[in-house]
């Protein structure tokens, strides 16, 4: 079982990592090819690819700029401990031990414009490119054409390594479309997060994605490699809601 996980555009570069241990991304080399990309990039072109402020548009031409191929301890830091968004304030992940780190290490993968699949130890240098990026360069229109295909292998090379063929997809659907599930060689389950409001069960996106952190914490800690397992999830008051469910998508209410 793996469980995909979007990144965060915030990031934490400035705290020290709780472990040592690290890897490294298996894109890199194509993550170099962005890079040669945006490099070529101006603070002015910045702002008009990703319609950020001056400030994020020349923090990000300084990071392409000094972004180098070779990662380090001293240039990167471990992607689950870089990440610093509301999914990642429910993964907490700065707590985990050493036989949860590892299972996460086996179990969980965090979907990336720039990297495509990282593991959570996989070393990054800072970016921001968010998947929906319409960066368009040699014959891709998107990042989507650049990734799927890459994405979609892999992860179904490491599908074939685990006894239970399933993907928990917890990441947004902006990541989500990265990965062609129809060719997925296995189930796809999309966990799903609605409060109770207004008289219906509705999604709200800073729930709903704390709620996908809380879940990846909640599959770690529970070392949980049966998909069935993930239902009884109750963390800050969620419950599986089977009459709101199917298949393919499992809703949890609160």
């Amino acid at each position: 079982m793996i469980v995909i996980l979007s990144p965060a555009k915030t990031l934490n570069f400035k705290s020290d990592s709780p472990t040592h241990k690290y890897s490294l991304p298996f894109f890199v080399q194509q993550a170099e090819k962005l890079i040669e990309v945006l490099k070529n990039y101006s603070p002015a072109n910045i702002i008009e690819l990703m319609n950020v402020s001056n400030g994020l548009a020349e923090l990000n031409y300084i990071r392409f700029q000094s972004w180098e191929t070779e990662h380090n301890t001293e240039n990167s830091k471990q992607a689950v401990f870089a990440f610093n968004g509301e999914v990642y304030n429910g993964l907490k992940a700065n707590t985990f031990n050493n036989d949860q780190l590892l299972f996460a290490q086996k179990h969980i993968r965090l979907l990336s414009g720039m990297y495509g699949v990282l593991c959570p130890l996989d070393l990054i240098q800072p970016y921001r490119l968010e998947m929906g990026t319409h960066l368009k360069f040699g014959n891709y229109k998107n990042l989507y054409e650049y990734w799927n295909n890459s994405i979609n292998q892999y992860l179904n090379s490491e599908l074939a390594a685990h006894p239970s063929k399933t993907i928990i997809n917890l990441a947004s659907k902006e990541y989500a479309k990265a990965v062609k599930f129809k060719e997925i060689k296995g189930t796809v389950i999309t966990p799903v997060f609605k409060e109770y409001k207004r008289n219906k069960y509705q999604v709200i996106t800073v729930y709903a994605k704390k709620a996908r952190g809380l879940m990846t914490r909640y599959i770690i800690e529970n070392k949980i490699e049966s998909p069935k397992h993930i239902k009884h999830f109750d963390i800050e008051k969620y419950a599986f809601a089977e009459h709101l469910s199917n298949e393919n998508e499992w809703v949890f209410t609160r």
